[in-house]
């Protein structure tokens, strides 16, 4: 690598950092003959596999410069800072490098808006096609949807990518128009239809042809900024319950609002990012994707914001006693689903041990269910602690809550029980 594009990969990559629509990649790409590379169905952008690896990607823009002028956007128009852009042959030949060396195990391209989306998203789905078909590159690969291209370009990029996105960033399009008044939701939401309907059509072709071609086979993805705007975090998870109802997406991603724009009056005055809100909108976004839950349970007209204290399946249970406590030994798979302390797999445990004889407190234990927070909702005939229906849900909020001296919190843990 020269050093002016060792330059040009230090700008870029330092602009798409605050992209954070990528995580592991759902899909499978085995080793075949005569390719390079696969990703196993392990994930890629330094996340953390089941088995606790962890796996990389090279992730950068195509180009920090941009026609619009985003006022939450570090690489907005009008910002004076150092620019480049890389050309797809560079991209293709970085991306084939780095894995060689066993840096990175995928690609997840972002980019400016040069021109108009169409040229940009031309040249990104140019450099797709080169990996997969000149170089033979058969690893992970993530691009980034230009809000506003064409249903052409879009589809080919389907057939080269694993994973595309199309970022909504602000949750209303009134106040998206505040802060990017050259965007509009329709340009945002015609991609992310061609997408879905480009899956679909696929699903029904593979039941038909043996040899129908992959398209996005990880599915799509977008994100939204937290903290920016005046949305609360009903309306923020109304929006995602509907994005994964009617356009099959695979992931929302949540953002903390970082203030990269001070000098920007339109924008709020945050001395930090939202980290704790950021956390908990995945949380609720966890209950909704695996243990049932719709957005208005989590949070509605009577609790528009979500619990900051506390994780969001504890707040539900305090705000409903009258569901508890559950017989862990009678009640259904989707109720102990929603006891705190029990996750998806001591569920499924519980109901396949249980066929066996009846379960106690210590087997809970063994299962993998934190007593801590689940003895005040469940009953298993010998456990003699009160519920939270004698103690009274205010108590039991109390009992849960660490002591503030000592709270520490990591705004990476998103795990639920």
């Amino acid at each position: 690598m020269n050093d002016a594009t060792q330059k040009k990969l230090e700008i870029l990559a330092e602009s798409a950092k605050y992209d954070v629509s990528c995580a592991s990649s759902g899909t499978t790409r085995k080793h075949e003959k005569g390719k390079v590379g696969s990703t196993n169905g392990w994930g890629i952008c330094h996340s953390f596999t089941g088995d606790g690896r962890c796996v990389s990607l090279l992730k950068l823009m195509m180009t920090n410069h941009c026609i619009y002028d985003c006022a939450y956007c570090i690489n907005r128009r009008s910002n004076d800072l150092p620019r480049a852009t890389l050309s797809p042959s560079e991209i293709t030949t970085l991306t084939m490098e780095f894995y060689r060396r066993n840096y990175i195990e995928g690609l997840f391209l972002s980019s400016g808006v040069i021109r108009n989306p169409d040229y940009t998203m031309e040249r990104m789905v140019r450099i797709a096609k080169d990996l997969r078909t000149l170089n033979r590159f058969n690893g992970y690969i993530h691009l980034k949807s230009i809000p506003g291209a064409s249903r052409e370009l879009v589809d080919e990029a389907g057939l080269y990518a694993d994973r595309l996105s199309v970022n909504i960033e602000i949750p209303t399009e009134q106040n998206l128009l505040l802060l990017a008044p050259e965007k509009n939701y329709t340009d945002i939401y015609r991609p992310m239809t061609y997408i879905y309907q480009g899956i679909r059509q696929i699903a029904e072709d593979k039941k038909k042809f043996r040899n129908t071609p992959r398209f996005v086979p990880a599915g799509q993805s977008t994100q939204m900024i937290v903290g920016a705007t005046s949305e609360n975090d009903s309306h923020i998870l109304r929006m995602s319950s509907a994005l994964y109802s009617q356009r099959g997406l695979k992931r929302v991603y949540y953002s903390g609002f970082v203030p990269v724009n001070a000098y920007d009056t339109r924008l709020p005055s945050l001395k930090q990012p939202p980290l704790v809100r950021e956390n908990r909108l995945y949380q609720a976004d966890w209950l909704m994707r695996f243990y049932g839950f719709t957005a208005a349970e989590i949070a509605n007209d009577s609790h528009p914001d979500l619990d900051l204290e506390i994780d969001p399946k504890l707040s539900w249970a305090l705000r409903h006693p009258q569901a508890f406590p559950v017989d862990i030994n009678r009640a259904d798979y989707e109720l102990i689903l929603r006891v705190p302390g029990i996750g998806v797999k001591s569920a499924q445990m519980i109901i396949s041990a249980r066929r066996y004889g009846s379960l106690t407190a210590a087997a809970l234990k063994k299962i993998g269910v934190v007593m801590k927070k689940a003895q005040y909702f469940i009953t298993c005939n010998e456990l003699v602690a009160n519920t939270v229906n004698e103690l009274r849900p205010e108590n039991v909020r109390r009992l849960l809550l660490p002591n503030r001296g000592d709270r520490k919190f990591d705004p990476n843990q998103t795990r639920l029980f």
